[in-house]
């Protein structure tokens, strides 16, 4: 029970202000303004409180509901969910430690393998979800009492914090609730420890049941007006666009004119292309299709809008028409930005089910440390990643901090050079003064980049 009591202080301290105690709870009454218990109540908390006790929020379960379907039937949606979670995971997990710690490191190894969290198809699913459904809820299966087994990624528009009027922890025993709408129940109850709950841009963070918005929750108007737009311009073009012939039979009774049209419609459906003969005053002229068909600025204005809302800038989407380089190159680095705040967001789940794990191993995770991150921080060339690292270098960076920069761990690299050099190098000791020196030419490089050159000293 002390490693239990151990988990339950860190998430404690983790999460803010809640009872250490699991059968513990917050006062109901507190004074305002109180800064043991952290009040902020307000009237709409107070609100979504008595809300939260009975339902989960369907405002997002219908946005969640709204997005799944806008990414199973347009392919531009889909692309976008696609990229960022592609462009999140490069790289996969990595464990960066400032000094050698044997110990983390077989356990984050075995942690990693054990979750499958070594495996691009589990990180994209699990960062899929996060951008989807504004929220990670992944709930930590354990093997007996001694170790984390599994991480399952569980539906976030099912899940309610147990939160009270003040957004915190009422009990930590019973943190969350996944409910059931075909009976209209909560299926099982977490304790906070089992749990952990990543959000995207909620409302208030500081209230622990304020839930986080989709990355496309705000486009969802917008998507369906260009949707309508589209298929609006379809219809428009086959109705509107075909020629069409004027067939003027003066004197024709309406008999004869029924057996003309049958006769000319037959030739037509069976693909024939023929000649009209009349043995009366009469004439076969052309009617030209609709002349505005290529006038469509308001489907150019509505993708517009789409885009601006999206994390990826339209050109990187393939519509990078009239669109300036440098406008691009603006828009690609707000998109870099983005992408770096998923993968902190991400990366916040893993690590708390990896210091749960140390936990219950009975090892401390702040006696040595430690940063759990993705290895790719940027979405950049190989080149500009390179530049970067040349340029902390020669600013005189330790190299270990130049190291992470490329996403590498400082420690394992140090430790396979030290390898490689007993091991595969001829010539272990290198003569005195040699070394490499790096010379960097600002503005000298492509697009702008610095010009870099390597030699031997």
């Amino acid at each position: 029970m002390g490693l239990w009591n151990k988990a339950l202080s860190l998430l404690n301290n983790r999460f803010g202000s809640v009872p250490a105690a699991a059968d513990s709870t917050l006062p109901n009454e507190t004074v305002p303004g109180s800064s043991e218990t952290g009040t902020r109540a307000t009237p709409e908390d107070r609100m979504r409180y008595l809300y939260r006790q009975m339902w989960i929020d369907t405002e997002l379960r219908a946005t969640i509901l709204d997005i799944r379907r806008m990414d199973r039937i347009d392919g531009r949606v889909k692309r976008i969910h696609a990229r960022v979670a592609r462009d999140t995971i490069k790289g996969g997990l990595v464990l960066q430690q400032p000094t050698e710690s044997g110990v983390i490191k077989r356990e984050w190894d075995a942690f990693q393998r054990r979750l499958q969290l070594n495996r691009v198809e589990k990180l994209k699913s699990d960062v899929r979800g996060l951008i989807i459904e504004g929220n990670l809820p992944v709930q930590w299966v354990l093997d007996g009492e001694t170790r984390v087994a599994a991480a399952i990624r569980m539906p976030a528009e099912t899940i309610r914090a147990n939160v009270d009027e003040h957004g915190r922890f009422a009990d930590v025993a019973r943190a969350y609730s996944q409910w059931d709408f075909m009976t209209g129940r909560d299926l099982a109850d977490f304790p906070l420890w089992q749990l952990t709950l990543a959000r995207f841009d909620p409302d208030n963070f500081d209230d622990m049941g304020s839930m986080g918005r989709p990355f496309l929750d705000a486009s969802r108007t917008t998507w369906k007006k260009l949707v309508m737009s589209d298929e609006d311009l379809v219809i428009r073009r086959k109705m509107r666009a075909p020629l069409r012939m004027a067939h003027v039979l003066e004197g024709a009774s309406k008999e004869e004119l029924e057996a003309y049209r049958k006769t000319v419609e037959q030739d037509q459906a069976r693909g024939v292309t023929t000649d009209y003969y009349l043995n009366r005053k009469g004439g076969v002229s052309p009617i030209q299709g609709d002349a505005n068909l290529d006038q469509i600025g308001d489907v150019v204005y509505l993708l517009d809008s789409f885009f601006s809302g999206s994390p990826l800038p339209k050109g990187l989407m393939g519509y990078a028409d009239k669109l300036p380089r440098d406008v691009l190159e603006d828009l690609k680095r707000d998109y870099y930005d983005e992408v770096d705040v998923i993968q902190d967001t991400a990366s916040f789940v893993y690590d708390t089910g990896f210091r749960l794990h140390l936990l219950l191993q009975g090892i401390n995770p702040d006696a040595d440390a430690y940063k759990l991150t993705f290895a790719e921080r940027r979405t950049e060339t190989p080149t500009q990643t390179t530049d970067r690292a040349l340029k902390l270098k020669a600013l005189g960076l330790p190299q270990g901090m130049v190291w992470e920069e490329l996403g590498y761990d400082p420690a394992n690299v140090e430790q396979r050079r030290k390898w490689e050099s007993a091991n595969l190098d001829p010539y272990p000791e290198p003569p005195a003064g040699s070394g490499q020196r790096v010379s960097i030419t600002p503005g000298n490089g492509r697009k702008g980049e610095s010009g870099t050159s390597v030699s031997n000293g």
